[in-house]
């Protein structure tokens, strides 16, 4: 009761709603008027202003962020959370622990969606919290066995199934995503490309320190002009991409977090995270990459 919870600006719709709409409940302290149970910040310079000696209890960031990509120093983050006594969260659902692993550079707990690359066949609904610490394995033991979040044998063996191929599944994810951004990027219909495997990103650096090989992974994201119109025609027509709200898949998928994973985000406070309504998400898959780019090429 009476905690005080900080999130980057910059997150998963469902984290979002999870933050305004539950935690709310369960005393977590408003700070902003328009976002509730929570302070989002865009820097590491304001998550130390914001950090509330004694009341702050958790930093929970994702990196890449969804749906905009951008990245998150761990090493800095972790550093400003402990001098203050809190803990750091870090999402690493965009990355898998193939590419980068967050605990190596200070998190204390790093959560995933199973469902996403580590299943890596859309076929499992699971999530997955990773730490080294008694009290934490302690504690969330005894929530995840309180509340019955349990996944059943077979959903585990599938998810197993996929986890030995994750390596070779995200190596070739980041392969098609880099070539994909580099012909997004030369085309005069795109406004920006936002993608951590190519020098034009401007956090490319911190990619180059805590990926696997500077590896930008299977997301990127772009804004295509037209505006909203434009981003649902594209999702329309292409071929190959899915529309569809998941990721991580071997099947490439499309869509437009405005109106479909951050549709519940006000839409000022989805624009002050780069949200914009002609912003398109990609997830890549394994198909052939030059595949991918001709169908992405021929509908915009």
């Amino acid at each position: 009761m009476g905690s005080h919870v900080i999130s980057i600006s910059d997150v998963y719709g469902g984290t979002h709603r999870d933050f305004t709409k539950v935690a709310n409940t369960h005393g977590v302290e408003s700070h902003s008027p328009l976002y509730g149970p929570l302070y989002l910040i865009s820097s590491l310079y304001d998550l130390e202003t914001t950090i509330r000696p004694g009341k702050t209890r958790l930093v929970w960031v994702g990196t890449p962020s969804n749906p905009t990509l951008g990245l998150v120093d761990l090493q800095r983050a972790a550093s400003i959370a402990h001098s203050h006594g809190v803990s750091l969260v870090v999402d690493n659902t965009f990355c898998s622990p193939y590419i980068q692993n967050p605990r190596l550079h200070g998190a204390d707990i790093v959560v995933h969606s199973v469902t996403k690359y580590i299943n890596g066949h859309s076929d499992v609904i699971m999530g997955v919290a990773a730490f080294n610490s008694e009290e934490w394995r302690e504690r969330l033991t005894f929530l995840q066995n309180a509340i019955g979040a349990v996944p059943s044998a077979f959903d585990c063996w599938l998810a197993h199934r996929g986890l030995k191929t994750l390596h070779l599944r995200s190596e070739a994810a980041t392969k098609n995503a880099t070539a994909l951004a580099l012909a997004l990027e030369a085309s005069a219909n795109v406004i920006a490309v936002r993608y951590p495997g190519i020098e034009s990103h401007p956090q490319r650096h911190i990619a180059i320190q805590q990926h696997r090989n500077g590896m930008g992974g299977g997301m990127l994201s772009f804004r295509l002009m037209g505006g909203r119109e434009a981003a649902y025609a594209f999702c329309k027509h292409t071929k190959i991409f899915t529309l569809a709200e998941s990721l991580g898949g071997i099947e490439s998928l499309c869509e437009v977090p405005a109106g479909m994973t951050h549709a519940g985000i006000p839409k000022e406070e989805r624009e002050k995270a780069g949200v914009y309504d002609d912003l398109i998400r990609l997830s890549c898959g394994i198909e052939d990459g030059q595949d991918l780019i001709c169908r992405c090429s021929a509908s915009h």
